[in-house]
């Protein structure tokens, strides 16, 4: 039986790239914002971390920038990529403090949530 890998797409319908390795980011850990059904959040949003946004997160009850070793998570800084929940990243957007995005690393799902046009006028080069 022949049987072939589907790979995951990008919002643009690329293959999708990888977000970040340092840290190491993805609901699998795998530095890609991949998702499944698991995935209750999506993680799916591949942004670039500003201070805004992390104040805007924290404040919101998901403290990014505070290191949790117990959980193997180092803590984010400005300039960092993350894989972001899509509908954290859409209130950020409504807030103005939404993270540029990069769309080759951000996953097909995210449009279920946020549109492409919006997701483009945050877009950074991948």
């Amino acid at each position: 039986m022949n049987q072939t890998k589907t790979l995951a797409k990008n919002v643009l319908g690329t293959e999708l790239k990888a977000c970040n390795m340092e840290p190491l980011t993805g609901f699998f850990r795998d530095g890609c914002c991949n998702t499944s059904d698991e995935d209750l959040g999506m993680h799916t949003v591949c942004s670039e971390m500003t201070e805004d946004f992390l104040y805007f997160s924290k404040e919101a009850g998901n403290d990014l920038s505070t290191s949790r070793p117990e959980f193997g998570f180092v803590g984010l800084k400005t300039g960092d990529r993350w894989c972001l929940c899509a509908a954290r990243w859409a209130e950020a957007a409504e807030a103005g403090k939404a993270p540029r995005v990069v769309l080759e690393a951000t996953h097909e799902r995210t449009l279920e949530i946020v549109g492409l046009s919006l997701l483009q006028r945050h877009a950074i080069p991948g």
